[in-house]
């Protein structure tokens, strides 16, 4: 199995590319930077990567992206995952960035976006790895703080495929960012919100209904509504599970409870994805093989999630048939 899930070809549609910053890279881009961090060695930071909540892990994730000043440090960091993407098999990423982390530190914004972009750019020439971009809003800042992040991002508009709502659920509804969704989706953007992590129920309705996504980032907690579970079919809606993230942030307190498969078996499009991969402890690939080992999953039901990756991705046409072309030949020949 963890054969077979290794050469799977796949997609993640959910990583934020701040989150994929492992110890080792943040601790030699600190010493370029001539940053003193909080911990001594990687060793002692490794260990403080214990979370009991969504807050516990944002607190110490934005400290970690506070040694990303240059464009070559987002560079740096964005080869990384790539580089990760090509030894997995992920032949495709939609790669989640916070631009207020950075700009709300004095970084502008062009240093961001270049940074990435080049890096994504690189790797799809040498790596054969294509990705896309998703500016993600934090909705802990005002919703006028993301507005003038949409401002920012109009020059690089080309550069940008989506625009998704990250950081603390609890208390900050997606209907707190009603005008801004609406603005970016008039500048055509794809909108696209995290609901239902530890965020109850109607916060899913509030992302489909007010800021009319086309996805759901987590969505776990939709199990608490059977009306929004067969709305969500029915819409023919994604889910961007992340099982190593649900366990590590005590979204669902084991492996064997998840709900995953209860998703699949309701008829829900499930993705799986890995979030924030230096801090939850796996890539894609180990989500994958954690999930499938606590859950009994098949090599069917493997299939089926790796082809909702590229199913519910925003490639186009003729790429997502490439690739669910490669995919279906692969099960053929390994099942």
């Amino acid at each position: 199995m963890i054969n077979f899930i290794n050469k799977l070809p796949k997609a993640e549609l959910h990583l934020h590319i701040e989150g994929s910053l492992e110890p080792e890279l943040l601790f030699a881009i600190a010493k370029r930077n001539n940053i003193n961090l909080k911990y001594a060695t990687v060793e002692e930071l490794k260990t403080a990567y214990s979370f009991d909540c969504l807050q516990d892990f944002l607190n110490i994730y934005y400290q970690g992206a506070g040694v990303l000043i240059y464009e070559q440090d987002f560079y740096d960091l964005t080869w990384a995952y790539m580089e990760k993407c090509a030894s997995q098999n992920v032949r495709h990423s939609e790669i989640m960035f916070d631009p207020q982390t950075h700009t709300e530190r004095g970084v502008a914004f062009k240093t961001v976006i270049n940074g990435i972009s080049k890096a994504c750019s690189d790797a799809k020439e040498k790596l054969g790895v294509s990705s896309l971009l998703i500016m993600s809003y934090l909705r802990h800042l005002s919703e006028e703080a993301a507005f003038k992040t949409l401002a920012q991002s109009l020059p690089y508009k080309h550069l940008i495929t989506a625009v998704g709502l990250d950081s603390s659920e609890q208390g900050n509804p997606p209907s707190k960012f009603k005008n801004v969704f609406e603005a970016s989706i008039k500048e055509g953007y794809i909108p696209l919100a995290h609901a239902g992590e530890e965020g109850a129920a109607d916060y899913i309705w509030e992302a489909l209904d007010m800021l009319k996504i086309k996805r759901i980032d987590h969505g776990n907690n939709c199990l608490q509504d059977d009306t929004l579970v067969q709305e969500i079919i029915k819409r023919d809606m994604a889910l961007t599970v992340c099982p190593l993230s649900n366990t590590a942030l005590q979204v669902v307190d084991n492996l064997k409870n998840h709900p995953l498969k209860k998703m699949m078996d309701l008829g829900l499009k499930v993705t799986i994805n890995s979030d924030d991969p230096a801090y939850f402890g796996g890539q894609v690939n180990q989500n994958y093989i954690e999930i499938q080992e606590n859950l009994n999953l098949t090599k069917q039901d493997l299939y089926e999630l790796a082809k909702n990756s590229f199913q519910y991705s925003f490639l186009d046409k003729d790429t997502k048939q490439y690739f669910l072309e490669e995919l279906e030949r692969y099960y053929l020949n390994n099942n």
